[in-house]
């Protein structure tokens, strides 16, 4: 069974790459680390932002990793097993992580924290300027 796009409007043009992100988002619902996402308003000289707050106790900032690769926001953690411990319980248990957030076009990551198990990663998105071109019509009588 072929699967009808859902942005196939005829008024749509070009926004193929929409959907290739509204899959991927789709697909990335793991639920490792927990995390927030709230808006932050202008303040002391910021602009309005959002802010994704993700919990990462027990990682060290050399454990973690923050990039921006085609417009999505990748956050990894790396932890590797310390072979000279002897558990008589293990509940906290050493894992990785990848979690993954789509940009939209003009975002920008501002800054990155860490601070008591939270991860805080700011994001700013630059007001555009409000272009207004006009376009020439040729007569070809």
């Amino acid at each position: 069974m072929s699967r009808v796009p859902s942005l196939s409007s005829p008024f749509l043009l070009g926004f193929d790459e929409i959907e290739r992100v509204l899959d991927r988002v789709a697909k990335a619902a793991d639920g490792y680390p927990p995390y927030n996402i709230e808006r932050l308003p202008k303040d002391d000289g910021n602009p309005e932002r959002l802010r994704i707050t993700l919990a990462v106790a027990g990682f060290t900032l050399d454990q973690l990793e923050v990039t921006v690769e085609e417009n999505q926001l990748v956050i990894r953690g790396r932890q590797s097993e310390d072979k000279g411990r002897q558990y008589l319980h293990r509940g906290i248990a050493s894992r990785q992580f990848q979690r993954t957030f789509v940009l939209a076009d003009g975002m920008e990551v501002r800054r990155a924290d860490l601070k008591n198990g939270l991860l805080a990663i700011d994001l700013v998105r630059p007001q555009p300027e409000r272009l207004v071109r006009s376009i020439a019509i040729k007569d070809h009588e």
